[in-house]
């Protein structure tokens, strides 16, 4: 990640099923000149038990487990996304979701793990992940202040390489429950910690919002078509959203600034002509008295 340059986050995970689809994605994401591509790396019998259900908005009421088998990617297909991922220089990680994903995944050499906000009070699999030395992004969705700083302690013990994004784990989520104002409480909290946005609303507008109110991190769900099917298509960015998300912020990121009050180069020179100074309105003879009769205050 560049100082003072947000990360952005395309997610990918269970938007494909095989490396044509992911391709796909891939090179729309290089097209919209996001930063990385996430992926989701689970298998569904260490995930989830056969027993589990979803009944949300974006899945309908459907068997985790039946869902998460679906969309569970190999070892080879894992493989070829992050050779992909390397001859097209984007960064590619995951979210791992056992330890035994966690092995896989650093196999690949990976620079990050992601912990999704399922596992964010995972305390065995934080420890795990944290020990790999590796950058740490942590959601933060469903917890309470407490339970967040007992994972960060945890994870720190470890590893120092932690930042962590607020989350809303609703799918999707409405805009009224966003809280954006958190960001601002994270940074407070954990000041020498990079707190960044997880966004899970319709739309790119929360994620932009994010960023000025201080967000270092984006992930956005992204899709070629929002009508696809699978559970997260209707909830993700498609290309038209991200490239307006990502030039935006670059675009906030050239007009936010320093800080530091103080006229720019084009303001230094436009003073020299629109700035107001004193001018004689009428003739003025050798002692003469200044006074508003003879004076004025114009333009040069």
């Amino acid at each position: 990640m560049k100082k003072n340059r947000c990360f952005i986050i395309a997610e990918i995970g269970n938007n494909f099923t095989n490396f044509s689809q992911a391709k796909k994605l891939i090179n729309l994401a290089v097209k919209a000149k996001v930063d990385a591509v996430k992926l989701q790396t689970f298998n569904a019998d260490t995930l989830s038990s056969k027993h589990a259900m979803f009944d949300m908005k974006n899945t309908g009421k459907v068997s985790q487990y039946n869902l998460f088998k679906k969309y569970q990617i190999n070892e080879n297909l894992h493989q070829k996304i992050f050779i992909y991922c390397k001859k097209k220089k984007i960064e590619c990680f995951s979210t791992p979701a056992h330890p035994n994903d966690v092995d896989l995944l650093e196999k690949f050499k990976v620079k990050y793990h992601k912990i999704g906000s399922d596992d964010a009070i995972n305390i065995p699999l934080l420890k795990y992940v944290a020990k790999t030395k590796k950058k740490i992004i942590l959601s933060t969705g469903m917890c309470d202040l407490k339970e967040i700083k007992n994972s960060v302690k945890t994870i720190l013990r470890y590893n120092k390489k932690l930042s962590l994004l607020h989350c809303v784990s609703d799918y999707p989520a409405k805009k009224e429950e966003i809280n954006l104002n958190i960001i601002t409480s994270l940074k407070k909290q954990f000041p020498k910690i990079k707190i960044g946005f997880s966004d899970h609303t319709l739309g790119p507008l929360a994620s932009l919002c994010s960023v000025v109110m201080g967000a270092e991190i984006i992930e956005k769900h992204f899709t070629h078509d929002k009508n696809a099917n699978g559970p997260d298509h209707m909830l993700s960015a498609d290309f038209k959203e991200m490239k307006w998300l990502v030039d935006s912020i670059r675009d906030f990121e050239k007009m936010a600034g320093n800080g530091k009050k103080s006229p720019t180069k084009a303001e230094k020179k436009n003073a020299k002509n629109n700035r107001k100074s004193i001018v004689a309105i009428k003739d003025i003879s050798k002692g003469d008295k200044f006074n508003f009769k003879n004076l004025g205050i114009k333009r040069p």
